[in-house]
């Protein structure tokens, strides 16, 4: 059965870098991201427009590929949370995250029980035909899941420490353009303001054992965040790239 590698790796404290994959719906979108190198990217089912039978077809080829599929999804509902990870996630991105106790009413929707109250629905393609039973297919999904919450609001930073008491947090993504909205700098990443108030939730983060990490627009960006301690780090997107190349490329041959 499918090892989280993404989730091992934060655990022993190395980086893994990722992109936003949320516009363009081809599967093969994730061969190429990982062929490049990335080790995860967040399917983008809050913003992007990707309903649950491209979210399987994205998952399917990121598991194939060695691409850790992450489904960021678009409210904290149980039901969008279950069907994502029935659908092949290996990760689950919880958006706007505020509350420690809906925090973990939502953790507890990405394990079977008796750790949660995840329902079984999987069939033997998400466990690679394996020869298991359902309770090892059960112990082996409940230690492979991995969960990240993000933080974008004021008042998630206000409860960064309560948020990050809850137990099964692997990572934390700090949701760059809504923070600095928040703080009052929209789109001014460098800000003093905005960096020191991500700094504060990445002591907060290495503080309770969590990985720290964000979403970067440009190299620029995931370089200063990489230097300065993000370990879940994302920078990018399929489609900013692509953008990004052709540019370099028509203004060098033009």
């Amino acid at each position: 059965m499918l090892v989280n590698r993404v989730k091992q790796a934060l655990r022993e404290g190395r980086a893994q870098l990722g992109t936003s994959y949320g516009c363009l719906r081809s599967p093969e979108i994730a061969r190429i991201l990982a062929a490049a190198g990335f080790h995860w990217a967040f399917i983008d089912a809050e913003h992007g427009s990707v309903g649950f039978e491209t979210v399987a077809d994205i998952c399917r080829a990121c598991n194939q590929a060695g691409l850790c599929p992450v489904v960021r999804v678009a409210d904290l509902q149980y039901d969008l949370v279950a069907r994502a990870l029935d659908n092949g996630a290996q990760g689950i991105m919880l958006p706007r995250m505020e509350s420690p106790e809906l925090l973990e009413k939502a953790i507890s929707w990405t394990k079977y029980p008796p750790v949660g109250v995840r329902g079984f629905g999987l069939t033997p393609f998400h466990v690679d035909y394996a020869k298991a039973t359902i309770g090892e297919i059960m112990a082996h999904m409940n230690e492979q899941v991995m969960v990240v919450f993000q933080i974008e609001t004021m008042r998630g930073f206000e409860a960064r420490h309560e948020l990050l008491s809850v137990p099964g947090v692997d990572a934390v993504m700090i949701g760059p353009v809504d923070f600095s909205i928040a703080l009052g700098h929209p789109g001014d990443f460098l800000n003093p303001k905005v960096v020191a108030a991500m700094e504060a939730v990445r002591d907060a983060c290495v503080a309770k054992g969590v990985a720290p990490g964000t979403q970067t627009r440009n190299l620029q960006l995931g370089k200063f965040w990489r230097e300065r301690g993000m370990r879940f780090l994302g920078c990018s997107s399929e489609v900013g790239m692509m953008f990004e190349r052709g540019v370099e490329i028509t203004s060098a041959l033009a």
